[in-house]
């Protein structure tokens, strides 16, 4: 199969990401836009843009006979569909197959072994790789009661079908489970269509960490290491660094290990992601879930391993075997990435849409930047607020972590709130600097200490 003419479906950074890896692959694009962004720089960016609906997303980029329609109309011959949105839907990829598209991402079937999280710690608990202690899927709040009384309190309540953080519940007492038990099954339903449940055991000293894959459909799998993502809030990621800090030579070699058992297992193709949990305390790593899509922190990864991961997806795509073997993979020095939000940190991270007065980005060596924004551009409230990937890399971690200092201290925007100060606060932070930092952190002691 060739690709010529890819159909993006996304909009924003990665939208862009995706235009300028075909360009330079020398593929044709064609970007999904809404109303909202009918002037983006994706739409100026790709060979021609195709408005898809109202800015809501719901009416827009989320509607699958749509974006099909709409790839089919243009020309394409592959749709791309990034992150968020329809990426891990597996309705996009079946339809894609069945309308003779290619899809830029793994098969239906990957998308939906992997999407049930139930299914995916039952598998690799077969496979003998270390789960979290859960249980299995709790169908009333009593069921709740029952299991996470059996594992001992702090418990966590997840969505079966969850991901982004999203229907994820702490329970620190039993007397909570019932209240926490329907609000988590109200959250999942509504984000997820699926409203079915289960217990784990809350690990208090996390780290999360993940591991990126890529297959190829001659069922050659290699990972290309991990990254560290632990530092959140809400569950949603804030900033992320690879190599994580806390990795040993053995520990790093086992959970990549178990990366590649996972994926190899359910012939996984195209780009996707491991996620652990990993015990300080105890010093283990255990199955998390798996993301099977291109991840908004691939950066990181592109710069300590030096393999572009959105062309690799389209090689692969396209029927080809991975220009790369695990031999290849190598890592060199240390990259951080920070997430510069439309968001204010002094009003509990409230959304800050609106037009953009002044965009100047820092420049230099080991400065790298992923956005969409320029001065004069609109924020649209209806999206994700992600302006921006700030992402440096060093020789080493302190080499690194100096540059995201200057690259924060260099960076200019006006017009909206930005999450600009947070960060340069946590560069700044002792316990960060020393690697004294866990899944919790940012909430409980990070908020507290900001804006004093």
């Amino acid at each position: 199969m060739k690709v010529a003419r890819v159909f993006v479906a996304n909009r924003g950074e990665i939208a862009l990401r995706i235009i300028g890896a075909c360009r330079d692959l020398g593929i044709e694009t064609i970007v999904a836009v809404s109303a909202a962004d009918r002037e983006s720089k994706p739409a100026k960016a790709a060979g021609r843009a195709v408005c898809i609906g109202p800015p809501q997303a719901i009416h827009s980029y989320l509607k699958v006979q749509t974006i099909i329609a709409a790839a089919l109309g243009s020309g394409a011959d592959a749709i791309h569909p990034g992150y968020g949105f329809l990426a891990e839907r597996p309705d996009l990829a079946e339809a894609c197959e069945e309308n003779g598209l290619i899809f830029i991402g793994p098969t239906a079937d990957n998308i939906r072994k992997m999407g049930d999280k139930l299914l995916a710690r039952e598998m690799s608990r077969k496979l003998g790789i270390p789960i979290i202690p859960g249980s299995e899927m709790v169908a009333t709040s009593d069921e709740a009661q029952k299991a996470a009384t059996k594992l001992g309190f702090p418990v966590l309540i997840k969505a079966a079908a969850g991901g982004g953080g999203k229907g994820i519940k702490t329970v620190n007492a039993p007397e909570k489970i019932k209240e926490v038990f329907e609000e988590a099954s109200g959250e999942a339903l509504a984000a997820f269509g699926d409203g079915r449940l289960f217990i784990e055991r809350y690990i208090p000293d996390a780290r999360h960490i993940e591991v990126q894959i890529i297959g190829d459909r001659q069922g050659h799998i290699i990972h290309l290491f991990e990254r560290d993502c632990s530092l959140q809030r809400r569950y949603q990621k804030m900033l992320e660094e690879a190599p994580s800090p806390v990795m040993t030579a053995e520990l790093r070699e086992r959970i990549c290990d178990a990366a590649v058992r996972i994926a190899a297992h359910i012939g996984y193709e195209n780009a996707g992601t491991i996620e652990f949990v990993f015990d300080q305390d105890q010093k283990r790593f255990y199955f998390l879930e798996m993301n099977t899509r291109i991840q908004v922190e691939h950066p990181i990864t592109e710069m300590v391993t030096g393999v572009d991961l959105v062309k690799e997806q389209i090689n692969v795509a396209a029927g080809n075997p991975l220009s790369i073997s695990q031999a290849d993979v190598k890592v060199s020095g240390h990259s951080i990435e920070c997430r510069i939000n439309a968001e204010s940190p002094d009003r509990n991270f409230h959304p800050s849409p609106g037009r953009i007065d002044a965009w100047d980005p820092p420049e230099g060596e080991g400065i790298r930047i992923d956005s969409h924004c320029y001065a004069g551009c609109v924020v649209p409230p209806y999206y994700d607020s992600l302006l921006a990937k700030l992402v440096t890399w060093g020789t080493d971690r302190f080499d690194a972590v100096k540059k995201m200092q200057y690259a924060l201290d260099h960076f200019t925007i006006s017009g909206v709130d930005t999450t600009v100060p947070f960060h340069q606060h946590i560069l700044k932070n002792k316990d960060y600097l020393e690697g004294r930092i866990n899944t919790r952190w940012i909430e409980d002691t990070v908020l507290g200490e900001y804006g004093k």
